[in-house]
């Protein structure tokens, strides 16, 4: 007799990410019951084995493990394309913004960002932001999987707008411990909710927004709750500068020297990182989010990667925020990071695409310490999947011999539109490239109003004179 299964997608190219490669099988299909996979087979086994409930004719398409995001902060969408293109990215470009970022705003733009991340096939998003009321319910309710970081920082409100480029950041104790409250009180509330489907890290939001003393609190509470510490690490030459005027040391070393290197650590970006310091974070078990497209957008740099890979250090692929990327997608995240390193290193075999696949994939969830669950297909793990359609003018023809293409294709030319279907924890979220669930046109319209407040509050306020695009906006140039 028949085994059940709620789902049957069959006649797929299945590239399950098991073993050393991107472990394809050839008309293949994945059996689903309940959240997880249940078998994994030739097309003609599984048809034989299971009665499903619907049975997915995949011919032409790619069934790959669901992408993760490691990195991203959605409210950020809200104002997607203010701030690129310019020097002193976070003070003269974003900071104008935040003062003005009222939680409707902030809602709206996670909302924006989740659905089109969803779209184009990521079914884990490692979000960071403030815990307002309200963000954490939008990823429950949308149903994806999501790795949720509250920002923990000192700085006074407003951030760093008007603030003169080089003074050390005004911290304020009573703020940072507010902070540090909000996350513990919002881990508390959020961690292993929706059975499971949503987790929490502790947040940090660098080395040199909190004071010594909140740091090693964060340390303390990070190792007692058992959750991971997900912070930005020397991000850029301002975060060195400041570190160096307040602890006379560069991130890397006074994070060594107050204990942060260690596998509980997941540091994003290392811009400014060294080699040496790049490999010295690698050798410590901390963990990499790299996000190519937001700093090669934001400081014209090729993170350190490659050495962090090469010294046996683990990297997952992030989109960080449309403010400085411009978009959500690990289709453009998994292109830019094997293109970029490709030149920066005059190396065309240098971060193939077979390589960044698994960085989207299983790589990344080895980073985020979730491998037993999730990013890869395995008979046992959790039905986070996707399709991609082949038949897409632009991954089109498809060969499978001598030299298969299917994976050069999807990285150099998937755009994440080609997603036909997404399935997180058994469940489909998206059918025929739609969202099944949720009224993307009241998302569209919230988005559009909440974006035109936030604008007309900036342009009231006099601080907007000091926006490094302001002469080429009034120039024509936008």
């Amino acid at each position: 007799m028949p085994e059940s299964a709620d789902f049957l997608i069959t006649h797929a190219h299945v590239f399950t990410m098991e073993g050393s490669g991107v472990g394809y099988l050839e008309d293949a299909a994945v059996a689903v019951r309940d959240t997880r996979i249940v078998d994994v087979g030739p097309t003609a086994a599984l048809l034989a084995r299971f009665a499903a409930g619907e049975i997915i004719d995949a011919s032409h398409h790619a069934l790959l493990p669901g992408l993760i995001d490691a990195h991203m902060h959605t409210p950020w969408a809200v104002v997607r394309g203010v701030a690129q293109d310019v020097a002193h990215w976070m003070q003269k470009g974003l900071s104008p913004y935040a003062r003005h970022l009222h939680r409707e705003a902030a809602l709206a733009g996670a909302w924006l960002n989740v659905l089109e991340a969803l779209k184009a096939g990521t079914t884990t998003m490692g979000d960071y932001a403030t815990p307002i009321e309200g963000w954490a319910d939008i990823f429950a309710a949308v149903g994806v999987r999501a790795v949720l970081t509250a920002t923990i920082n000192a700085l006074p409100p407003g951030e760093m707008a008007g603030w003169r480029l080089g003074d050390l950041y005004p911290l304020s104790d009573e703020i940072g411990a507010q902070s540090i409250r909000a996350a513990v009180d919002f881990a508390a509330e959020w961690h292993g909710a929706e059975n499971g489907r949503i987790s929490v890290m502790y947040g940090p939001q660098g080395a040199d927004m909190l004071s010594l003393d909140q740091l090693l609190h964060i340390k303390r509470l990070a190792a007692v709750d058992g959750l991971m510490i997900h912070m930005h690490v020397a991000q850029g030459d301002r975060e060195i500068d400041q570190m160096l005027k307040r602890y006379g040391k560069r991130t890397p070393a006074f994070l060594e020297q107050i204990g942060y290197l260690d596998d509980q650590l997941l540091a994003v970006h290392l811009t400014e990182a060294t080699d040496d310091e790049t490999t010295q974070i690698a050798y410590s078990g901390a963990r990499m989010v790299l996000c190519s497209g937001s700093i090669g957008i934001i400081d014209g740099i090729v993170p350190p990667a490659v050495v962090f890979r090469s010294a046996g250090g683990m990297v997952a692929l992030g989109s960080d925020q449309a403010a400085g990327n411009n978009c959500n997608n690990i289709f453009n995240e998994m292109k830019l990071t094997a293109l970029f390193n490709k030149i920066k290193y005059r190396d065309p075999t240098v971060l193939p695409a077979w390589e960044v696949l698994r960085m989207a994939t299983i790589e990344g969830a080895q980073a985020l310490g979730m491998a037993d669950d999730i990013g890869s297909i395995r008979t046992g793990k959790k039905a986070d999947l996707i399709l991609v359609d082949l038949n897409a003018l632009n991954l089109m023809p498809v060969l499978t011999e001598p030299i298969r293409n299917i994976v050069p294709n999807l990285v150099y030319a998937a755009s994440g539109h080609e997603v036909d279907l997404v399935m997180v924890d058994g469940r489909i979220l998206v059918r025929d490239g739609k969202v099944i669930h949720i009224d993307e046109d009241a998302v569209r319209a919230e988005v559009q109003q909440r974006a035109q407040e936030v604008a007309a509050a900036v342009k009231r306020d006099p601080q907007h004179h000091d926006m490094a695009l302001l002469q080429a906006m009034e120039a024509g140039r936008l």
